[in-house]
């Protein structure tokens, strides 16, 4: 069986809900990722949401917003969602085309070890896994 952590890609890395989005746009491009997990203030094992590059430019940048002055946290909205490392890629999937996401945190023992990507659907699925959840995820409704 096919696990989560077997398609994740590792070294996924919290930015703290009080880090500015200047920052935050550092990081993604240090770590060459374009979403970071947002963790509660202090504590990098409980997750408040994730924020994307596009996140920061749309709902802040070109909102005229400064990214120096608006927070991690401030840009987090709904519920965030994750998938044990155990958890096959069917779950994977369903998971993703349920709540229409393109990106999922990985835990283990309730810690951060990694991100599921559409890079990463793509490396490891069948064509026909791919299409399938591509046209759920990106279908409109």
């Amino acid at each position: 069986m096919t696990t989560a952590k077997d398609i994740m890609h590792t070294g996924a890395h919290w930015i703290p809900a009080h880090e500015t989005l200047d920052r935050a746009a550092e990081m993604m491009r240090d770590h060459k990722v374009g979403a970071l997990p947002v963790s509660a203030n202090g504590e990098q094992d409980r997750m408040v949401g994730i924020i994307t590059d596009r996140d920061i430019v749309i709902k802040c940048v070109a909102s005229g917003h400064d990214p120096s002055k608006v927070t991690a946290g401030e840009l987090c909205d709904g519920t965030p969602r994750w998938i044990e490392s155990t958890a096959d890629v069917d779950a994977v999937l369903e998971e993703m085309q349920s709540h229409r996401i393109r990106r999922l945190p990985v835990v283990e023992d309730k810690k951060l070890i990694g991100m599921i990507s559409e890079a990463d659907l793509a490396l490891h699925l069948s064509d026909e896994q791919v299409a399938g959840w591509a046209e759920k995820v990106y279908t409109r409704t």
